[in-house]
């Protein structure tokens, strides 16, 4: 065994002992005292006597009910309603076990009522303000040390609620002294207003906002209120990016956690919170239905779609998770992501390109998924404008060899992840994400028209035996396949607002292609979430098409950064404007003209009605295109417009689009 070591601790609490023991005395007397108006030769012999033969027993008493209730191993400096609450508890039955065992088991006679009482609240009094007196002058001399040699940086709190009361406190008698200072409190309730919370004052409502800045020359504004509704945050946001002040916010009311609030929690307000809706719900239930128990493959596993897609299908109890993705580094850490959050989760996290049939046949054939999510594919527009034939080598012909290898291996169900760039596509990336579409479909008018067995098999290197023995995979084929179409998602890779960012921390300038360019967005797991319901509804053949909301300008997406950045547009930071890059578009359609809109029982998914094609033309084709990639052929551009009759290549730069802009934000923002 360890020999004992006297601590600090240990010195003080015997300390604490003594003085509890030697206040207890004090209380009672005193009370005994009061009892006969403050004089001691009045006091009764008998009460006396019963006052001195029962103090050793009172004061083990003591001793032992605030050691059970921890009084000796609290750490004082940080004592708070926890503690307050404890000693009232030891106070109270010290008292109670006081008068029982004396009036009733030792049967002493009663004592009068007043020195019960009063002994009580000089015993509370004495055992209070010894622990919180410690605490209290820590908070003094915290109050009274010197400013940093750093120059103090005036601060607004808007939220006098219990959230800004922990923020304020923490700010100013915390860590950050020195360094911040909140000076005034914005809130909307007017009951509040000219109050002050630990000295400083509630100035007003969110009206107050820009004249408050003025007067008390605020530097940065700390948003606490994480009950506030989306709307209303951006509202108040909306006020707040024209001050020129630095933002930060609590990110939400689930992280209000008494006692574990503080200003290390605020974090920069993000652009999402100036798009003013809530966060997208979905029916978990179903996707957990639909997801848990099964084996579930994930192409592009490593990317920022396939990533979420991982992190919420690991949150639904699968058999099994495979993700695939050709680049081990972001394989890499989303395992170790999944591993630490997810420790009984069946994982395979696999390196293999949906390029190579024969890494596809090994893995379908030995883990037989039966839910496949095809998340792999280059994105990067103006990349792909320069590599026309690696966008078909991967998007079209890896989407064809993973449908047909989830196909003839029996897979119930394959999701395609699509693009609102497919939507008469002016650049290569979205064309070859169309014929992704058209693949999914053909497989399903395959299955559908018992042609499945019919189906070409696209290899780029010689086999023997170019028919796959199909009967002997699986009888019969059964695959449901889909595409599930959304636009962009805020933070992912690629996305303009990490670079934005970095342009700004950079100090400019920030770089916009047209000032007229718009984009739908939504947060990387609100489109996860609905693309997991969506596959939820599939029949087969659908292309589901998601409500991505009102869409935003990029030039007022860069302007509102830059402001919540703490700095003036085109005078702090500059905004220039590159122009259009190759293929790119100033807006993006969700559907296709020729496209209908039918309803599912999310109204924030809709399903496209197929646009109808020759298949057999459209596979023969295919087989053409894919030669044409793998030689490098000039011509690639000209054969994917040839066969994606809405693809106009060049045409994205041509003219100016703000009153289709305007025509699309005043239909959205009817719509919802």
């Amino acid at each position: 065994m360890k020999k004992f070591k006297l601590e600090h601790w240990h010195r003080i609490a015997f300390i604490l002992a003594i003085y509890d023991a030697a206040t207890l005395f004090i209380s009672y007397f005193l009370a005994l005292w009061f009892y006969t108006d403050c004089s001691f030769s009045a006091i009764h012999p008998s009460h006396m006597d019963h006052f001195m033969n029962f103090a050793p027993i009172n004061v083990l008493i003591c001793l032992g009910v605030f050691y059970l209730l921890r009084l000796y191993k609290s750490i004082w400096r940080f004592a708070s309603y926890n503690e307050m609450t404890r000693i009232i508890v030891a106070v109270m039955l010290t008292t109670f076990l006081h008068w029982v065992i004396s009036t009733h088991i030792l049967r002493w006679g009663g004592m009068p009522l007043v020195y019960y009482i009063v002994g009580t609240a000089l015993h509370f009094t004495f055992a209070a303000t010894i622990r919180f007196a410690y605490r209290f002058v820590l908070v003094l001399r915290k109050s009274r040390r010197p400013v940093s040699s750093g120059r103090t940086q005036n601060v607004m709190l808007i939220g006098g609620g219990n959230a800004g009361q922990i923020i304020l406190r923490d700010v100013n008698h915390g860590n950050h002294s020195g360094e911040l200072r909140i000076c005034c409190i914005i809130d909307d309730n007017t009951n509040k207003w000219g109050r002050y919370i630990d000295g400083v004052p509630i100035v007003g409502g969110r009206d107050q906002i820009m004249a408050s800045v003025s007067k008390y020359a605020i530097e940065h504004i700390l948003l606490a209120i994480p009950s506030a509704t989306a709307q209303q945050k951006k509202d108040i946001l909306d006020i707040c990016k024209e001050t020129n002040c630095k933002i930060k916010s609590l990110p939400g009311v689930s992280d209000l956690v008494h006692g574990k609030v503080s200003a290390s929690d605020m974090r920069d307000v993000a652009v999402e919170d100036l798009l003013g809706r809530e966060p997208i719900r979905v029916d978990m239930q179903e996707i957990y239905e639909y997801i848990t128990g099964k084996v579930i493959l994930v192409t592009g596993g490593g990317g920022s779609i396939g990533s979420e897609l991982c992190r919420q299908i690991a949150a639904h109890d699968p058999k099994l998770l495979i993700v695939l993705d050709v680049y081990e580094n972001n394989a890499y850490d989303i395992e170790q992501e999944l591993l630490e959050k997810y420790p009984a989760l069946h994982l395979k996290v696999l390196i293999g390109s949906v390029r190579d049939s024969r890494r596809l046949t090994q893995i379908f054939e030995q883990y037989r998924p039966e839910i496949v999510y095809h998340a792999a594919a280059h994105k990067h527009v103006p990349l792909m404008e320069t590599s026309p034939c690696e966008s078909i080598k991967n998007n079209v012909i890896g989407t064809y060899k993973t449908a047909y290898a989830a196909l003839i291996y029996g897979c119930k169900r394959f999701v395609l992840i699509s693009t609102d760039k497919a939507v008469n596509p002016t650049n290569i990336m979205g064309a070859s994400k169309r014929l992704c579409e058209m693949v999914v479909q053909s497989f399903d008018h395959a299955v559908k028209t018992g042609k499945a067995k019919d189906l070409p098999m696209l290899f780029t290197h010689h086999v023997e035996n170019e028919q796959m023995p199909h009967s002997v995979v699986i009888p019969s084929f059964c695959t449901e396949f889909v595409a599930v179409r959304f636009g962009n998602v805020l933070g992912s890779n690629g996305s303009v607002i990490p670079l934005f960012k970095k342009q700004i921390a950079a100090g400019g300038p920030v770089k916009v292609t047209h000032p007229d360019i718009i984009r739908y967005f939504m947060t990387i797991p609100e489109a996860v979430s609905l693309v997991m319901q969506a596959g939820t509804y599939a029949n087969g053949g659908e292309i589901f098409v998601l409500d991505m909301g009102v869409p935003v300008k990029i030039d007022d997406l860069a302007r509102n950064l830059i402001k919540l950045s703490g700095f003036e547009p085109d005078v702090d930071i500059p905004i220039v404007y590159t122009g259009l890059r190759p293929g790119e578009k100033l807006y993006e359609e969700k559907l296709m003209a020729e496209e209908g809109l039918q309803k599912t029982p999310n109204s924030l998914i809709h399903i496209g009605c197929p646009i109808p094609f020759d298949t057999d033309s459209f596979l023969v084709s295919l087989t053409q295109l894919m030669n044409a990639a793998y030689e490098n052929d000039e011509r690639i551009v000209q054969m994917v417009a040839d066969i994606v009759s809405t693809y106009h290549p060049n045409l994205g730069a041509a003219g100016s689009k703000d009153e289709t802009f305007k025509k699309l934000h005043k239909e959205a923002v009817a719509a919802h």
